[in-house]
């Protein structure tokens, strides 16, 4: 998989691309850039932005800036993959999204600024519009690094093992509900102490049990 991040702030993901499952992804031959939007806008000063049409605060990032970015990169504008414009109205990102984008041979995230991106990037440059929750951040490169750490971590051998991604929170395995408890030493910590379930060795009924706790959190 090749992912490509379109953003004012190529730096912030210095820590990202430090992260174990991150260096993993490369060294299996997944390819991680971040494209700086400054770097090709056609505006002088490096200007990305421009006041509202009809009014109101702060400052929307322009199409034609976007366009320059895409076209430097690919050639084309849309790119010839899926594209993902990161806005807090979109599509709301989830597991089921995640296992669908990790089966793309290549993802492009538009990271917003500011009142976000005219909305014309999201109409003629973007293939989908995700939103990682209700709510408003400062930009999209934090959202993007949601989007790309849910997708890494379901590329094969990433994790380190194969079973690490089955029974996780909203997968298949637990019928989309949260993940099960989970409990380790010590066995009895200031009087709570662990289920006598997980010591059973009767991995049928430890199974059950999990799913049963999986099932109430989900109903929760």
């Amino acid at each position: 998989m090749k992912i490509d991040v379109v953003t004012l702030f190529p730096g912030w993901f210095e820590w990202f691309t430090q992260q174990r499952h991150v260096q993993n992804a490369q060294v299996l031959g997944h390819e991680l850039d971040f494209v700086d939007l400054r770097a090709s806008t056609p505006l002088n000063a490096g200007q990305v932005d421009d006041t509202p049409y009809g009014g109101g605060a702060g400052m929307v990032m322009r199409v034609d800036v976007v366009e320059a970015a895409l076209r430097e990169r690919y050639g084309t504008a849309p790119p010839p993959h899926r594209t993902i414009a990161l806005s807090p109205g979109g599509r709301r990102f989830d597991d089921a999204l995640a296992t669908e984008l990790a089966a793309e041979p290549a993802l492009t995230l538009l990271c917003g600024r500011y009142e976000g991106f005219d909305e014309r990037v999201h109409e003629h440059l973007a293939t989908d519009v995700v939103s990682i929750g209700p709510y408003v951040l400062s930009g999209g490169e934090l959202a993007a690094m949601v989007v790309m750490d849910a997708v890494m971590r379901k590329l094969p051998g990433v994790l380190g093992h194969e079973d690490s991604a089955l029974e996780e929170s909203f997968s298949e395995a637990l019928e989309g509900a949260p993940e099960y408890p989970h409990y380790t030493r010590p066995f009895d910590w200031r009087g709570h102490t662990v289920p006598d379930v997980l010591l059973s060795g009767d991995h049928a009924r430890i199974r059950e049990w999990r799913l049963e706790r999986s099932r109430e959190r989900g109903r929760s």
